[in-house]
């Protein structure tokens, strides 16, 4: 195996979703050249998002992938490199901070992590083995395959009831799967779906197995009030029960505090010159403009250390 790359850089950041692009604008206007590894999706969980309608400067809703790719365009004209990888290891307690890739080895002054988070799973017998053939986390990704056929959503906040939106310009029908007897979502989306006659609602029911052959068939379901049991025939399901900061990585590297990065007002975290950002330190809002606003103040925090 041939030795890693080394590269030295003044200011890295660790993902390439709001937090970290809005960081690599602001640090690479201040001359700081940063580096962004993108993660293993560019843009985050925000360009998974079909429509977002709630970003300032965007009368009409703009779809999450076209505003991810203004950030890095932005981004890039200030001197931002964007590297697609995926970090596997860092070391905090060394100087230089040492941020390791499968094949580079970052040498860095400063770190910005904005590493995000991933959707939960529901960890039942066949999400795993279907994963790819019926189980989906990302409607974006996946809605063209399931073209007049029937699909299911599991979950009941707003990704899952504008997923469930957005895969009606495909599916057949689409039944939303919540565990209790309303939604969570915020009431202008919930309204949307209402009105929607392809979306239909399964109230108090969770799902206790995925079912198939070569792909999904069908889902068991409980019903959490009465107890009873049913087979729901599916061609498809997606999974939107919620997020799990991405924090392995930095455990016993860093202070964490609620599953989340720990920062002080400057957004730094327990160790110097090491920064965090977006849904690394945010487990309440989750939304791209709060994001981006934590990654602007951690950039200008690290650039006002030079």
């Amino acid at each position: 195996m041939s030795e890693k790359q080394i590269r030295d850089c003044k200011v890295l950041i660790i993902g390439s979703g709001p937090a970290g692009l809005s960081a690599a604008i602001y640090t690479g206007r201040a001359g700081l050249a940063p580096i962004v590894i993108s993660g293993p999706t560019f843009g985050g969980q925000a360009s998974l998002t079909a429509d977002i309608e709630n970003y300032p400067g965007f009368v009409e809703s703009v779809s999450g992938s076209e505003l991810m790719d203004k950030f890095s365009e932005q981004a890039r004209k200030f001197g931002a490199e964007i590297v697609s990888d995926v970090v596997e290891k860092v070391d905090f307690s060394a100087r230089p901070l040492i941020v390791e890739t499968g094949i580079t080895t970052y040498r860095c002054e400063r770190v910005i992590i904005t590493a995000g988070s991933n959707h939960l799973p529901l960890n039942v017998p066949g999400e795993k083995e279907f994963t790819g053939r019926g189980v989906s986390y990302c409607a974006t990704c996946d809605g063209f395959f399931y073209r007049k056929k029937n699909v299911a959503v599991v979950g009941g906040g707003n990704s899952a009831v504008e997923e469930a939106e957005f895969l009606t310009r495909f599916a057949a029908s689409v039944t939303i799967i919540h565990r209790r007897d309303s939604l969570r979502a915020d009431k202008i989306v919930q309204d949307r779906a209402f009105e929607n006659p392809k979306i239909h609602f399964c109230w108090n029911s969770v799902v206790t197995e995925i079912v198939g052959e070569e792909k999904v068939t069908g889902l068991k379901l409980k019903n959490v009030k009465t107890g009873e049991e049913s087979l729901m025939p599916i061609d498809g399901v997606f999974v939107f029960v919620g997020t799990k900061t991405v924090t392995d990585i930095f455990e016993g590297q860093l202070e964490l505090e609620n599953g989340t990065i720990k920062v002080g007002p400057d957004m730094q975290t327990s160790v110097p010159n090491v920064y965090a950002a977006g849904e690394s330190v945010d487990s309440r809002y989750r939304q791209v403009i709060v994001s981006a606003a934590l990654g602007a103040q951690a950039g200008i925090s690290v650039s006002k250390t030079y």
